[in-house]
């Protein structure tokens, strides 16, 4: 029997199925009927000629295939929203989408104000915006351009670096009132310390020696930075947080600057073959000088 390729839509819906955990729940995010949804599935088992799922009382199981196919299909998911992005722009005006990637804090803090300042002079330029601490894959074109924290390696990236983001600790007056102001950096030891659950790579990178910030030590643990943020904001306790940002608030304390001070490295990315988009071209720019507006602490927009 001839091999028949399925078609895009049977791994969206695979997608959404190991997305969501079960047929019903995954034909409501599609917007699909259960048994549309339940077709796909028998359809894509056939064409690949094995089972990707097992029922169970708990619902489906994947089986060991349908995990390692995941990666795969959003690979095409990808592919596919890259194609729409670029279908979507209109012959002789900049218009279209654009879908950028950052960081919470950058995505939520720091972009609002500079992508409002584009979407005035580019009305019919629309943007998608993630955030995720995670990097996006470029060259899969899980995104047009990121914002991103650390270095770019792929020679296939255009990469601008921007300066460096200044990380400082902090208190609001409100609990350096109850609990004291720490004079060194062994006082820490006995505040009430904001930080992660789960430490990553960049964040053993930027711990500076001799500080006790370990999750052990943490009053508050918590993988969200604007979780962290607001719990710094509502005098929890002490946190690290981007000194531009701190100064929005006068009632947030910069403690042990002198001592405390993390760099964090900040680039825009493309990949090259988006050089040649109008769209992507501008945004990108203008991103850019956004952020550099912001890192040398002016105003958040051009």
């Amino acid at each position: 029997m001839a091999f028949v390729d399925p078609g895009w839509e049977l791994y969206r819906s695979f997608l959404a199925v190991m997305r969501e955990g079960s047929l019903s729940a995954a034909a409501r995010a599609l917007g699909m009927t259960q048994p549309s949804l339940g077709r796909h599935m028998r359809e894509l088992e056939t064409a690949l000629g094995t089972a990707l799922f097992a029922r169970s009382p708990q619902g489906l199981v994947p089986t060991p295939l349908a995990r390692e196919l995941v990666p795969h299909a959003q690979a095409m998911a990808s592919a596919s929203a890259a194609l729409q992005r670029t279908a979507s722009a209109g012959r002789g005006e900049v218009s279209g989408t654009v879908r950028i990637t950052a960081s919470e804090v950058i995505g939520a803090e720091v972009l609002p104000p500079i992508l409002a300042a584009f979407r005035e002079r580019h009305p019919r330029i629309v943007i998608e915006l993630v955030l995720s601490n995670a990097s996006a894959d470029l060259l899969r074109r899980d995104a047009d351009i990121a914002v991103r924290m650390v270095q770019p390696t792929q020679e296939a990236l255009v990469a601008r670096r921007l300066g460096s983001v200044a990380l400082g600790l902090f208190a609001h007056r409100r609990y350096l009132e109850a609990h004291g102001r720490p004079s060194l950096l062994a006082e820490l030891a006995d505040h009430s310390l904001i930080g992660f659950d789960t430490e990553m790579p960049y964040i053993r990178r930027m711990r500076a020696d001799g500080l006790p910030y370990v999750r052990e030590r943490f009053s508050l643990r918590t993988d969200s930075d604007l979780a962290a943020l607001a719990a710094i904001r509502a005098g929890y306790g002490l946190g690290i947080m981007q000194v531009n940002l701190a100064r929005r608030d006068p009632q947030l304390v910069h403690l042990l600057a002198d001592e405390l001070a993390i760099p964090l490295e900040t680039w825009v990315v493309m990949h090259e073959d988006l050089r040649q988009s109008l769209r992507v071209r501008r945004l990108f720019e203008h991103v850019a000088e956004g952020l550099v507006n912001y890192l040398g602490g002016g105003p958040p927009s051009t």
